[in-house]
C-alpha cells in the first residue's frame, strides 16, 4: 500500500487545480497524494511528509508527525515565520528551470531599462519622434544584490549579453567573471557604480527594510532598480521620493508589500514605475513536480531528507 501524501494549500489559487493534477501523476507509484481536507484522522496522524504551497500554518500543525515539508516555493519565508522552530524540516523548491526563467526574466527588464524603453513610451504618449544615444552593454553597469542560485544564474546571464556586472551578496562569495562584494560597505560601494541593480535576495530578518532612504541616496544619480526579490525588502515611501526627486530613473516591480497591489497604489499610476503581476518567475508544475517526486521517491525508498532551510537565517 502506498503511503499518504498531503498536500497542504490554498484552495482559491488559480494554480490549485492544476497542482492538483500534476503532483499525483508526478508522484503515482510512489506514493497517493490527497488535499488536506480529505484526508482521515488515521492519515493525518500518519504523515511523516507533506507537499505545501502557502499552506495555512493551522492545517500543517494538524500533521503532528511531520519530519519535513517539501514547499512548491523557492521563497519560504512565511513557512519559516509562521511554522514553529521546533516543527517540521523546510524543504524549499530547486527547480533548474525556475533559475532559468528568472535569469531570462532578469535580462529581459534589464534591457528594457538599458535600452531606454520607458523614456520611449513616455514619449509616444506625447507624440514625440526623438532619438537618444544608445549604450552598449559594456558601458551600463548592473548590480545583482543576492547571489542564490536565482542570483549567480541572473549575474551570469547579464554578463554573457555583454553587462558589466557587479554582484552583493551578505557573505563572502566568488561568481566566474563578476565582481562580487559583501556585507554593508560592500553594497554602499555596488549601489554608488551601478547603473542598474536587481534585488534578487531572500526576504529574512536581516533583509527586510534593507533598501531605504539611505541605501537608495547612495545610488548613483538617474539609476534604475528591478524588484525581483520580496516587497519588504525595499521601503516603498523611499523609493517614491527617490523616483519623485530624480535620484532614481525607473522602478521595474514585480514583488510589493501588499499583494495584489491595491486599486490606489501611487504605484500604478507613476511614470517611472512599471508593475508586474508577481510573474518574473512562477513555479513551472511539470518540472516542478518531477522534482517533488525525486525527493519524496527517496526519502520513503533510501530515508533520505533533503537539505532544508536555515530557520535562523531564514534561507
Amino acid at each position: 500500500m502506498r503511503p499518504v501524501v498531503p498536500f497542504v494549500a490554498e484552495t482559491g489559487s488559480a494554480e490549485y487545480p492544476v497542482w492538483l493534477k500534476a503532483l499525483p501523476e508526478a508522484l503515482s507509484g510512489i506514493a497517493e497524494v490527497k488535499p488536506f481536507a480529505v484526508l482521515t484522522d488515521a492519515e493525518r496522524l500518519a504523515a511523516r511528509v507533506a507537499i505545501v504551497a502557502n499552506p495555512d500554518p493551522a492545517e500543517v500543525a494538524a500533521l503532528p508527525n511531520l519530519a519535513w515539508v517539501q514547499s512548491l516555493w523557492a521563497g519560504v519565508e512565511r513557512l519559516a515565520a509562521e511554522l514553529p522552530k521546533d516543527g517540521p524540516l523546510i524543504v524549499r523548491l530547486t527547480d533548474p528551470q525556475m533559475a532559468e526563467t528568472m535569469s531570462e526574466a532578469v535580462l529581459a527588464w534589464t534591457l528594457y531599462l538599458h535600452r531606454d524603453m520607458p523614456r520611449y513610451a513616455a514619449q509616444q504618449r506625447q507624440r514625440i519622434w526623438r532619438e537618444h544615444r544608445l549604450k552598449t552593454p559594456v558601458e551600463r553597469t548592473v548590480a545583482v544584490l543576492g547571489l542564490g542560485k536565482l542570483g549567480s544564474a541572473a549575474a551570469l546571464r547579464l554578463k554573457a549579453n555583454g553587462f558589466d556586472v557587479l554582484g552583493w551578496s551578505r557573505s563572502e562569495k566568488q561568481l566566474d567573471g563578476i565582481s562580487c562584494f559583501h556585507g554593508t560597505d560592500g553594497l554602499t560601494a555596488v549601489l554608488r557604480r551601478a547603473d542598474i541593480f536587481v534585488l534578487l535576495m531572500p526576504l529574512t530578518a536581516e533583509t527586510r527594510g534593507m533598501i531605504g532612504e539611505s541605501e537608495l541616496a547612495a545610488c548613483k544619480q538617474g539609476a534604475a532598480l528591478v524588484n525581483f526579490a520580496r516587497g519588504p525588502i525595499l521601503d516603498e515611501s523611499a523609493l517614491l521620493r527617490a523616483l519623485d526627486g530624480g535620484r532614481l530613473s525607473h522602478a521595474v516591480l514585480d514583488v510589493f508589500n501588499e499583494e495584489p497591489l491595491p486599486d490606489n497604489h501611487p504605484f500604478w499610476g507613476h511614470d517611472k514605475v512599471t508593475v508586474l503581476p508577481h510573474i518574473s518567475a512562477p513555479t513551472i508544475p511539470a518540472t516542478a513536480s518531477k522534482l517533488v517526486a525525486e525527493n519524496i521517491g527517496r526519502y520513503f525508498t533510501e530515508g533520505t531528507v533533503p537539505s532544508g532551510v536555515d530557520r535562523n537565517r531564514g534561507y
